[in-house]
């Protein structure tokens, strides 16, 4: 019986840790949570939840989010790019308001940024059928190193992507 209980005992704290390590503090993780949101003139809110890988020492393209490759944009869950209103990408891509999981293709001269319909799973599962969009977007040197990836939306639509020394940036009217 004493045996039972101990057992049992040592497993209800196991489960227990595991759940809250799972659950707990995203904070902590190496590559931290973060949010890039505003809202436009026109009234679309977008926003952008995201989880923040850093170079390291690496370089991006090479030993990190490889040129050619599909890449999640981001670490852990997926990147999440919500409009409230349906907007044109580049001025002329149509994207319906809702969520879509962020993806990318790094490339050396051109980044094709992918707006996938399946939004909420972890980072690393992508299937091209559903994806919703596709844009191929120059890459640009960005001005300063930035080591932890980060978004930035400014309130004329512009989103910035910068990395390590690249730069990627589209707009959404």
């Amino acid at each position: 019986m004493k045996k039972i209980l101990c057992v049992s005992l040592v497993a209800a704290t196991l489960l227990t840790s595991v759940k809250s390590f799972s659950q707990g503090d995203k904070s902590n993780r190496p590559s931290p949570p973060a949010t890039a949101t505003a809202t436009t003139a026109g009234g679309n809110t977008i926003t952008i939840n995201y989880s923040q890988p850093a170079v390291k020492g690496r370089t991006v393209g090479t030993d990190i989010a490889t040129y050619g490759k599909v890449w999640r944009t981001g670490a852990n869950e997926a990147t999440v790019f919500e409009i409230s209103q349906d907007a044109q990408i580049e001025g002329k891509y149509p994207l319906k308001a809702g969520k879509y999981g962020l993806y990318s293709i790094p490339g050396e001269k051109k980044w094709t940024v992918i707006f996938n319909k399946t939004w909420n799973q972890w980072g690393t599962v992508y299937k091209e059928a559903d994806d919703a969009l596709r844009v191929e977007l120059d890459t640009k040197k960005a001005p300063n190193f930035t080591e932890k990836m980060t978004f930035q939306v400014n309130k004329n639509g512009m989103v910035n992507l910068m990395w390590g020394d690249k730069a990627v940036s589209f707009t959404v009217k």
